[in-house]
């Protein structure tokens, strides 16, 4: 019994981590290129190999993911609102990648 609670444990901790990952791959990519302009065109983020003189250095500033969120919906100085040209999922993925890599947190 104690085996299969620590196994169901194991394995939902592992399937929340592949989320996660999944979730921060699906983030890059919106990141990198579905976003337009691409977010990479004007930010630095070393995980995207972007670097970017336009807006803040995203490795130095280290966002949360509720930062990330608000920027890109409702844009920041010049950077432009893409709250109706990106899903909801797709502003939760980037958020989380730029976030996780950077140490945001949440």
């Amino acid at each position: 019994m104690i085996k299969r609670c620590v196994l169901g444990l194991a394995f939902g901790l592992w399937g929340a981590h592949a989320l996660a990952d999944d979730l921060a791959s699906q983030g890059k990519i919106v990141f990198m290129e579905a976003a337009q302009p691409a977010c990479s065109i004007c930010h630095t983020l070393s995980d995207a190999g972007a670097t970017g003189e336009i807006g803040p250095n995203l490795d130095e500033l280290a966002p949360s993911q509720e930062q990330v969120r608000n920027a890109v919906k409702g844009g920041v100085g010049l950077m432009p609102a893409f709250g109706d040209t990106l899903t909801e999922e797709q502003i939760k993925a980037v958020a989380h990648y730029v976030a996780s890599i950077t140490g945001g947190g949440p």
